[in-house]
């Protein structure tokens, strides 16, 4: 594979997990990460702009651009993570301080242009709310079809399930964070692969997992196993011994496929008030995502690992 096996553009809000897979794009020579752009989701936009520009710090890729996007949701009152990420998204992990400034453009419109100077070659990982990718469907409809493919972590298709939701019973954060631009992006017409917590809840989160990437020994794999740790601090006082790696999977899938399974369905979510609000459900019709539904937790731990291993 060439340097440019991948060409990539990763809409984030860092976000430990995102973090992660923001440093395992960065740890592999066949990634060309075109972009970074951020978003409101798991910290307000001023924080998750400055872990995007810290993380590419931390790895030494000062040449990768970072573009703050939205704000807030479409229509919704923003909310956010603290109780997972901590107010400033990484929880108490401390990183360096960011050198690379951001970008003047706004996120969506740098996304428009990169999608249109490399129609069918961009791979789109979309780890947080979906507000820039639906701003940009918006202020040029048809954009989001010249991604090669769009990778999103959102959603939850165990439906009747004792834990569909992770933020209320029924919905997953990055959906009820912005469920109108969520409905958008499913109407676009995109390639798209949907990682919902069905799946991502198959690629446990432990204490053994977070020492794998330690010791790697790093300091991006040190500065990711902390971020593991934290996480599953926070979530042991919400009642949870074993979490879920949500955003890693997109890369994974994105860079070894053959880790996952998957099938076509159509997929649409509530945008309506009340208590579903954020709801993803599988529906009759033509399919407009690949649902992914498995996969193999070792085979994910093992490319991050790898990956980490390239990087400072």
């Amino acid at each position: 594979m060439t340097s440019s096996s991948f060409p990539t553009w990763h809409d984030c809000d860092p976000g430990s997990d995102d973090a992660i897979t923001l440093l395992t794009l960065l740890g592999r020579s066949d990634v060309q990460l075109l972009g970074v752009s951020t978003t409101h989701g798991n910290a307000p936009l001023s924080a998750t702009t400055h872990n995007a520009r810290a993380l590419l710090t931390l790895a030494g890729r000062d040449d990768v651009p970072v573009y703050a996007g939205a704000l807030a949701p479409l229509v919704r009152e923003p909310v956010y993570a603290p109780q997972i990420h901590g107010v400033g998204g990484l929880g108490n992990v401390p990183l360096p301080e960011p050198t690379r400034p951001v970008q003047g453009e706004h996120a969506a419109l740098a996304l428009i242009r990169q999608l249109c100077a490399q129609p069918g070659e961009i791979s789109v990982l979309a780890t947080g709310p979906l507000t820039n990718l639906a701003l940009a469907e918006r202020l040029r409809p048809g954009v989001l079809r010249e991604a090669r493919q769009i990778i999103v972590m959102g959603g939850s298709l165990e439906n009747g399930a004792p834990r569909l939701g992770n933020t209320t019973p029924r919905a997953e954060f990055n959906t009820y964070a912005d469920p109108h631009a969520f409905d958008v992006v499913l109407k676009a017409g995109a390639k798209l692969s949907l990682i919902g917590l069905n799946l991502t809840r198959q690629v446990q989160v432990t204490r053994q997992r977070a020492q794998q990437l330690a010791a790697v020994g790093t300091a991006a794999a040190h500065t990711c196993a902390a971020l593991l740790d934290d996480y599953l601090d926070r979530i042991g006082k919400l009642g949870q011994s074993v979490g879920a790696l949500h955003d890693p999977c997109t890369a994974a899938l994105m860079l070894a496929p053959e880790l996952f399974g998957w099938e076509a369905a159509r997929v649409v979510t509530m945008t309506d008030s009340g208590e579903r609000l954020g709801e993803t459900v599988r529906v009759d019709g033509e399919p407009n995502v690949q649902l992914v539904t498995r996969a193999d937790e070792s085979g994910v731990y093992g490319l991050i690992t790898e990956a980490l291993r390239q990087l400072p």
